[in-house]
């Protein structure tokens, strides 16, 4: 039984088709049946394909905004600790965020 539908409703279906259609028109109707099934599920998988690209990209996107809100809040910290004439040479921005901190505090 195939979703509800047994072979005595299959052999129903069968004979109305060939009623309808004719034996010669058949096999043309399913070979047109199979080329829009193949048709349909190589349409799926294309999408499919671009969701996952369009997925990749925005994560891609996403992780270079990180990247670059990253470097701008580096280069910030610098430019503050500069302004406060603290030397930035070879300190991280742990280092000058302390420094920044303890000479605001003064």
């Amino acid at each position: 039984m195939i979703g509800g539908i047994g072979p005595s409703e299959m052999m129903l279906i069968f004979a109305v088709l060939l009623l309808l259609f004719g034996a010669n028109k058949l096999p043309e109707l399913a070979r047109s049946m199979g080329t829009s099934m193949g048709e349909f599920k190589k349409a799926q998988k294309e999408s499919e394909q671009s969701l996952r690209d369009y997925e990749r990209s925005m994560k891609n996107a996403t992780q270079a905004k990180s990247t670059e809100q990253a470097k701008e809040k580096d280069s910030n910290v610098k430019q503050v600790a500069s302004n406060l004439g603290i030397s930035t040479e070879g300190k991280s921005n742990d280092e000058l965020l302390v420094e920044i901190n303890s000479m605001l505090k003064n």
